[in-house]
């Protein structure tokens, strides 16, 4: 059964030098002709010509690259239009290329249809639509090579693993009235522990870099007034929030973004911690103890010119209830000022004075973020990835003790189980509704 031509605009809304409209499908080099009226176009060749409308009406100049298939992204016949930026001229073309009888692709169904066509497996796939969206330069270096199939092999020698400790079970199903031998059962459970050490290797190191994907997500807290906005403004290097002397100016967490060396940040500005005068204000307090749970690295912020006191009290309790396995910095600031700040419970990483430099402060944060950079190791990038492995791992401990105990059946049992999630990172068994999902969460033209 012939599939739809489908056509969408592949570069972002807005004003640039150049707009890209695609056409995949059966019919997308017959739709080229009809819209710049000529009869040939050699493959993977840059054709400079005019585009018309079903009016004959000129729209644009432009470059019109013909992918024969199955050499294109999609495996399909490609044609691609690189016509002058604006909305207007890229809609006028998609529109053209409509009414010549395509059909207006859905979000992801160009990789979709890669999938489909054997292009590119599920984690390609999911590399692709990262590297569009990836926040570092380390998150653009692991994704890439994603794309060429770094995870992909990864994922298969895993597999193809089990697949050979299950097959010593299968045979020996076939014989049951023989008990495996003790020593192959040391051999399995040495191979499913190599396995176990590997899986988890893995998913720890794709936990610990997870704001390379998503940004760093640094949260600024500490009791009213001391300091956070000043600090926030001097790391945007424009002020972002406002400042003043009166206790509880922030009244709800503003988050904004900065890049530090090779990494983007999102750094939130917390209201003030201490107890609520007003339901508005219990709110904010709320809010900014989501944004530590949630952050990567937590700045806490105390006052040099004042002495400790209760709210500082709460907010070391906070720290210690809310930022397990999560990155702390310690700051003392405004020591500019009289020291009347005096503990021997902090023991503080930097001392600064938020309205004139933070250069300490950034290199701090550059340093934390640059530690679990390594490009080199394979990462999961996606919750389904890191859910795939986890039941993976859950799969091999449930299957050592029927082993023990030569219940094969349901050894293999649970051996399976682990090969169907390994698979289901690449190429799982057929399921309609999570493909739709996960390739519906695309931006249209990709």
């Amino acid at each position: 059964m012939e599939e739809d031509t489908i056509a969408a605009i592949a570069t972002a809304n807005g004003i640039g030098s150049i707009a890209i409209i695609r056409i995949s499908g059966d019919r997308a080099l017959e739709i080229a002709k009809k819209l710049t009226n000529k009869k040939e176009f050699s493959p993977k060749y840059a054709t400079l010509t005019t585009i018309h409308n079903q009016e004959k009406e000129l729209i644009d100049e432009s470059i019109v690259i013909y992918f024969k298939a199955p050499y294109s992204f999609t495996a399909e016949d490609v044609v691609e239009i690189q016509c002058h930026g604006g909305f207007i001229v890229a809609q006028s073309i998609l529109k053209a290329t409509l009414d010549a009888g395509a059909r207006l692709a859905n979000a992801g169904e160009f990789s979709k249809r890669a999938f489909f066509n054997g292009r590119i497996d599920l984690s390609e796939a999911e590399a692709i639509a990262g590297l569009i969206e990836a926040k570092s330069e380390d998150a653009a270096k692991i994704l890439a090579k994603q794309m060429k199939g770094s995870l992909k092999e990864y994922i298969e020698q895993i597999r193809d693993e089990i697949i050979h400790i299950l097959a010593y079970s299968e045979v020996s199903i076939d014989y049951a009235e023989e008990d495996l031998p003790q020593d192959l059962v040391s051999q399995i459970e040495a191979k499913l522990s190599e396995l176990n050490k590997s899986l988890e290797s893995t998913l720890s190191a794709s936990r610990a870099r997870e704001g390379l994907m998503q940004g760093f997500k640094v949260a600024i807290i500490g009791k009213p007034n001391v300091g956070k906005s000043s600090l926030l403004n001097s790391l945007l290097n424009y002020n972002r929030a406002i400042v003043s002397d009166i206790a509880g100016t922030t009244r709800d967490t503003i988050e904004e973004q900065v890049k530090i060396g090779t990494h983007l940040l999102r750094i939130v500005d917390t209201a003030g911690i201490r107890e609520a005068n007003d339901e508005i204000e219990r709110i904010g307090i709320e809010r900014s103890i989501e944004a530590i749970q949630e952050s990567d690295i937590v700045v806490a912020l105390f006052d040099s010119s004042r002495a400790l006191d209760a709210e500082d009290e709460q907010i070391l309790s906070l720290i210690n209830k809310h930022t397990k396995n999560k990155h702390v910095i310690y700051v003392k600031n405004k020591i500019d000022l009289e020291t009347k700040f005096a503990t021997k419970n902090i023991d503080f990483d930097l001392e600064l004075n938020s309205k004139d430099s933070v250069i300490s402060l950034i290199e701090a944060l550059k340093n934390i973020m640059d530690r679990n950079n390594n490009s080199d190791e394979i990462m999961l990038i996606s919750h389904r990835q890191i859910m795939a492995v986890e039941n993976t791992l859950n799969n091999i401990e449930e299957a050592l003790l029927p082993l023990q105990d030569q219940e094969l059946e349901i050894f293999s049992f649970h051996l399976n189980e682990a090969v169907k999630e390994m698979a289901s990172i690449t190429r799982p068994f057929e399921n309609d509704e999570m493909l739709d999902k996960m390739f519906g969460s695309f931006c249209l033209g990709k």
